[in-house]
């Protein structure tokens, strides 16, 4: 595991059932300790503020809540956040996530094997390009999540490269971020295509958007552009949009994405064999081990 973890982004939504979920899971799944930022852009009704309050009240990890008492927009609030974060490495959640068990460690692990990585992207049932089982689909949550997990820790180090990160959750190396200039708060109104227009501007300095193998972070929904947003990333990086087709078409995560699957078939082996045993062993005329 890593010595030191990073900072945990949430901007706070405005679907409670969602947020209380995340929370929920975030608790079960991150070391205690941890530093967690819930950041509201005025957006949380009274229901998903009395979420927050009663998590908070009860959280092991070290987290704050801030409130402003205007919105200011989705890519600005996001932006506000991370400039406040400096050079230091943070993780983005959405606030209708389900992280799994090590999530959190993976990642940063991840980051740390290459010093070229410049976003790591976990798998999710809801990821587009990270999408598990099936690639581009809003697949149902898995219903092992602690089991996944295991069988995502045995996965390969791969890293595979991708079209650009996923908004279910991805960590963003500092230094990149910011010698890439921050996220376009003018052009774009969904932390959706700012990011992609992030990963894109930190790949053109020689940086690299991949998949973490051995993460799995669960969503409710897959992330959505604003109006308007898919114009301009077309315009301003027309190649990412063909990339974007050939990769969910081509699959070139097919195979790896496979193996995901049969190590979660074989993690659920030793219950199995445990069970074929004692059904063995009530067996007449059985001999006792």
């Amino acid at each position: 595991m890593s010595m030191a973890l990073p900072v945990i982004l949430l901007p706070v939504g405005v679907d409670e059932a969602a947020l209380d979920a995340c929370l929920g899971a975030l608790e079960a799944a991150t070391p205690a300790g941890t530093s967690v930022w819930l950041a509201d852009d005025g957006q949380a009704g009274p229901r998903a503020q009395a979420v927050i309050e009663h998590w908070l009240a009860g959280t092991q990890l070290q987290a704050e809540y801030t409130r402003r008492p205007r919105a200011i927009g989705e890519v600005a609030h996001l932006d506000q956040m991370l400039s406040a974060c400096g050079d230091a490495d943070v993780v983005v959640l959405a606030p209708d996530a389900i992280p799994h068990p090590g999530w959190l460690a993976q990642l940063s692990d991840c980051l740390a094997r290459d010093a070229a990585i410049a976003t790591a992207t976990p798998w999710s049932n809801a990821g587009e390009t990270t999408a598990w089982p099936r690639v581009g689909e809003v697949n149902p949550l898995p219903a092992e999540p602690a089991r996944l997990a295991l069988a995502c820790a045995a996965m390969p180090l791969l890293h595979p490269e991708l079209p650009s990160a996923v908004t279910h959750a991805v960590l963003i190396r500092g230094s990149a971020r910011r010698r890439a200039g921050g996220l376009d708060t003018h052009s774009y109104g969904s932390w959706y295509a700012a990011l992609v227009d992030l990963s894109l501007r930190m790949s053109g300095l020689g940086w690299r958007n991949v998949l973490c193998d051995t993460a799995f972070v669960g969503r409710l929904q897959e992330g959505r552009p604003a109006a308007g947003d898919m114009e301009v990333l077309a315009t301003r990086w027309p190649v990412w949009t063909a990339r974007l087709a050939s990769f969910l078409m081509d699959d070139p995560l097919y195979a790896h994405r496979g193996q995901l699957q049969q190590r979660c078939a074989q993690a659920i082996m030793p219950d199995a064999q445990r069970d074929l045993f004692e059904a063995c062993a009530s067996l007449p005329g059985a001999e006792p081990v």
